[in-house]
């Protein structure tokens, strides 16, 4: 397979320290030259990307509410489903026509190990753009059961998902998961709750938003609307006193305490990912006692190493998950910054997808 010299890409205009929801920074899109296959390093591999999932960080990066520090003018996103296309002389494990994804930590680590790295789309080269080159152990082969659409939802939220649930490796009978809204993270958690027969709970400030997510997905899901009902109460009539074994913190640190109460007697897991509700909290660190009364964990995620993408992409292969229903739109490359102003209104559920390459070829990682 050969691939072109040059390519279209998308950078965050400049001023970053500057900007703000009033004044967030914009996407502009620039021509760049590609390395051909006799100046590729011996570790190199040449993808070219044909989907492009977008996450709130992606957003967040546009009006400084990302705490981390980003590149001036960098190329944005994280998550994305790509076909290997050029090859190093010392790649071994990746072939052309290879369905892969980079990683989004990079870094020169140990695979197990996501510290002390690159965040691609942050203070790295993003993936939103036609080609990318990337080293060899930065990427892993994707589910073959799975669209493109589906492939590009899993580095960043997907890992995440599997993270925040710990792998699935503790499951008990009668097991439960609380995942907070209906963003990527906990629909993704969702789906991999029912594929691991762990009962999961979804709030939502829409009553109409949670039957829909039932009705399309599964009438083993329930729900709360944390606006209407006492998550407490509601959460003991649905675990049948037991409380949930997971919490996914999509809001932030201002839950914690609530989040605690609501686990299960002994061994339960708030994993914090997200802050969705900012940064502030009103209660006092003695109340972080809790933890010690049900040895509960509190986990701060971090996305996750290429060894949980490696062990996610097994279970959905083993399990043979589907995440379709999770798209909740798809817009073309020329169309990314209409994507990027959906995800930052909030007006969807599930994931947005930008498609890079066009339609040809085979229509799945497979």
């Amino acid at each position: 397979m050969t691939y072109p010299s040059t390519y279209m890409t998308y950078r965050r205009s400049a001023g970053k320290d500057n900007a703000s929801r009033q004044n967030p920074l914009t996407l502009e899109q620039t021509q760049e030259k590609l390395p051909q296959e006799k100046d590729l390093g011996p570790n190199n591999v040449v993808i070219k990307i044909h989907t492009v999932s977008l996450n709130y960080r992606d957003v967040a990066m546009l009006i400084s509410e990302y705490p981390v520090p980003i590149t001036e003018q960098g190329i944005p996103c994280s998550d994305c489903a790509a076909e290997v296309v050029g090859l190093g002389s010392a790649v071994k494990n990746f072939k052309v026509g290879d369905a892969v994804a980079p990683i989004c930590y990079q870094g020169d680590f140990d695979p197990t190990d996501d510290s002390n790295s690159v965040a691609i789309g942050a203070n790295g080269p993003g993936v939103l753009r036609e080609y990318a080159v990337y080293q060899a152990k930065h990427l892993v082969h994707l589910p073959r059961n799975l669209s493109w659409e589906e492939g590009a939802m899993l580095p960043c939220a997907g890992v995440t998902a599997w993270n925040a649930l710990d792998s699935l490796k503790t499951v008990q009978k009668h097991s439960s998961a609380l995942l907070q809204g209906t963003g990527g993270v906990s629909m993704f958690s969702l789906l991999l709750c029912l594929a691991a027969d762990i009962t999961p709970i979804i709030t939502s400030s829409s009553n109409d938003k949670i039957e829909a997510i039932q009705e399309k997905i599964s009438q083993k899901i329930r729900g709360i609307n944390y606006k209407t009902e006492d998550q407490g109460a509601k959460i003991k009539e649905l675990t049948n006193g037991r409380g949930v074994d997971f919490i996914v913190n999509n809001t932030g640190v201002g839950s914690l305490i609530d989040d605690i109460s609501y686990l299960c007697a002994r061994g339960g897991t708030v994993s914090l990912v997200g802050f969705l509700a900012g940064w502030e909290a009103d209660w006092k660190p003695r109340q972080l006692i809790a933890l010690m009364r049900k040895g509960a964990k509190l986990k701060g995620i971090s996305v996750g190493s290429k060894k949980d993408f490696e062990e996610m992409n097994s279970f959905i292969e083993e399990k043979k998950v589907k995440f379709d229903v999770m798209l909740d739109r798809t817009f073309g490359f020329e169309d990314a910054k209409k994507a990027f102003d959906l995800q930052l209104s909030g007006n969807f559920s599930g994931k947005i997808v930008v498609r890079v390459a066009k339609v040809e070829g085979r229509s799945s990682c497979a």
